[in-house]
């Protein structure tokens, strides 16, 4: 394929180094006349492990040059990649000015092919930025509509500095977010040959993933540092630690509680977060991430209550109260939290847990409900019918496959707030579904 490339900076320039090496042929482009000169004499405009050898193997082939003539490397390839950067605004957005100038260049040229063109986005951005703000610039310069022989994509890149070229054949995936179907094909075909799963996904979600990317790295990095800083408080060495810790790749390094839901709870980890915390206070050791999981966490409940508050005072019918299915232990769950939060603020409430059975609760498992919801008898309900019986709103919290068949049933017309994502929940029709993350 040919393929022009936008913008000569870090992800450029690694692109025209590796794109030849899968057999396309490529134009780099920029304004800069330094970068163009630099790539033409076969060198590299950034510094990076290997990246001068493959420029210089690709301008020898014949199969990279680079030009400032935006027009002629438009009409003498398929593909178009921007990679031009997106500098912070003072209130931290991206700066676009220089997108919205290249999007604007490539489609002008546009005009003049009678032949399909990709315009592909690789430049980070903020989700609906694809859709919302480059697909009207596109059209309009281009003078026709994406699926009108054009295909605008975005494709986020993963390539660290230092490791971008064995990042570039050695991706985990490879994320498309495409406007149009013809969008995925050009894209797979470009990519042909690099091992990962090629994710097809809308370019809102594409655009996202590239964001929380590097969110997690960074919160990986200073959970790392937090902790390492109290362990030495502690005379620990936090490397040994921690090597040990990511070791465990069922929970720990792994997508284990990745999945956006309600709040966490339970008799393990409220209390060995507060004792970490204490541990770092009597070390004097500042841990500003790690000491905000508690606050975190309640705002994640608050959320729940503003959600269901939304509508005024109704009768709630809430399912489930222990911190997680499958048992009835509700210390510190986040349940019982909002459970008595509704019932403070005047709403009606009717509790189903399958699992918890007042008769049966025994030690600090009774004694903390018995504290929390002394009257917990009256609330809670022997089926999911009657739990319903008059509800004007249901929440669940965690219901089993019976009791999410009950709700289907007789829902209709209600609004159902789903704390935990249950796909058949969502797709039930008649119910006015809402989850608290999605």
């Amino acid at each position: 394929m040919k393929i022009s490339v936008f913008g000569l900076g870090y992800v450029g320039a690694v692109s025209c180094a590796c794109l030849p090496e899968l057999g396309h042929e490529v134009f780099g482009v920029d304004i800069n006349p330094l970068k163009v000169r630099l790539i033409n004499s076969g060198q590299s405009p950034v510094v990076e492990e290997g990246i001068n050898e493959l420029i210089e193997a690709a301008v020898k082939a014949g199969k990279l040059k680079a030009t400032d003539d935006v027009e002629a490397a438009v009409l003498n390839s398929e593909i178009s990649l921007i990679s031009v950067a997106t500098p912070s605004n003072p209130n931290y957005t991206p700066n676009l000015t220089a997108v919205d100038a290249v999007v604007r260049s490539i489609g002008m040229a546009i005009q003049k092919k009678s032949t399909h063109h990709t315009v592909v986005m690789r430049s980070t951005v903020q989700p609906g930025t694809t859709e919302d703000r480059i697909v009207p610039i596109l059209e309009q310069a281009a003078g026709r509509k994406v699926g009108d022989r054009l295909s605008l994509v975005f494709n986020p890149e993963f390539l660290r500095e230092g490791s971008s070229v064995k990042d570039f054949h050695n991706p985990p995936q490879t994320v498309i977010g495409s406007v149009d179907e013809t969008g995925y094909a050009v894209m797979e075909k470009m990519y042909a040959g690099l091992p990962g799963a090629f994710v097809r996904t809308s370019c809102r979600v594409a655009e996202s993933v590239k964001y929380l990317c590097n969110v997690f790295h960074a919160m990986k990095i200073v959970f790392a540092n937090e902790a390492g800083s109290v362990l030495k408080a502690c005379g620990l060495d936090g490397r040994e630690v921690m090597k040990i810790f990511c070791q465990d790749t069922q929970l720990n390094i792994s997508p284990a509680y990745l999945r956006p839901g309600f709040a966490f709870g339970g008799s393990c980890l409220p209390k060995e977060v507060k004792g970490f915390l204490t541990l770092a206070r009597e070390k004097d050791i500042a841990i500003p991430a790690l000491g905000s999981l508690l606050d975190s966490n309640q705002a994640h409940i608050d959320q729940a209550f503003d959600l269901i508050a939304r509508d005024g005072r109704r009768k709630v019918a809430l399912f489930g109260l222990a911190f997680k299915p499958g048992t009835d232990d509700m210390r510190d769950s986040p349940l019982v939290v909002l459970a008595e939060k509704l019932l403070g603020k005047g709403f009606g409430l009717a509790i189903y847990d399958n699992f918890v059975k007042v008769s049966q609760l025994l030690g600090k498992n009774k004694e903390y409900i018995d504290h929390e919801i002394p009257h917990l008898d009256q609330l809670l309900c022997a089926k999911p019918d009657d739990a319903l019986k008059d509800a004007e709103l249901v929440v669940i919290g965690h219901a089993d496959a019976a009791a999410r068949q009950t709700i289907i049933a007789k829902c209709q017309g209600l609004r159902v707030i789903d704390l935990s994502g249950y796909a058949d929940i969502r797709s039930a029709p008649g119910i006015k579904y809402e989850g608290i993350c999605w």
